[in-house]
Parts: structure tokens; sequence; C-alpha cells
């Protein structure tokens, strides 16, 4: 068992990444990034700053990256908002944003430290 979890994490790591690198190839200008965290290893809060594009109506949610349970979700996110870490344990997140449709219009991850 200690050696299926890593194994697994490594797997859903590299699937999640790939996922991301594919989806940023196509025409200029398509594959940029929306959202930008800092600070990225995180502590005790991280900072979602949407650069481009951005819509009112939209959702992020946040997995927990080995387990895939759902941490948090927020809709109406602002342009720039904060969120407090103290709920989250030691490890790495999986964060989507969603459009009013459902839609997941950006992925990626980041990490917390203690």
């Amino acid at each position: 068992m200690k050696r299926f979890l890593p194994i697994l994490f490594f797997l859903l790591l590299t699937a999640v990444t790939s996922q991301a690198q594919s989806s940023r190839t196509g025409q200029p200008g398509e594959g940029d990034r929306i959202v930008k965290l800092y600070p990225n290893p995180a502590t005790s809060y991280i900072t979602f700053d949407l650069q481009r594009n951005y819509k009112k109506g939209l959702t992020v949610q946040i997995y927990n990256g080995v387990l895939g349970k759902k941490m948090y979700e927020s809709q109406n996110i602002t342009e720039k908002f904060t969120l407090n870490l103290t709920d989250f344990t030691r490890g790495i997140y999986i964060y989507h944003l969603v459009d009013a449709t459902g839609k997941i219009i950006e992925s990626g991850k980041f990490q917390v430290s203690r």
C-alpha cells in the first residue's frame, strides 16, 4: 500500500501536466494562462489573479491532488482574490476555473508547504 500511493500520485500528476500542455497548442494567444497564482508554493494563503479575458460568473474549484477530493469552491470570483489555506494540509492541489456553462476554461496546480 505504501508503494501504491506514490505511484498513483505520479501518474495523476503526469496526466494533469500532459493535459495542460496539450491544451496550450493551437493558435498564438490561445494557450496563454488566465490565472496567475502567487506565492507558489504557499504556506498560509494563495492569491488568484485573473490576467486577461476576465468575465463575471466564473467559478474556481480546488481539489486535493492525491485524493481528488473537492476542498473548496467559490462562485462569481473577483479579478483578484486571496484564499486562506488554514484548512489545507501540506501537498499538491489542482484548481479548475469554470465558466457559467460549466466548461473548464483553465486548470493548474499549486503546492501548500508548511
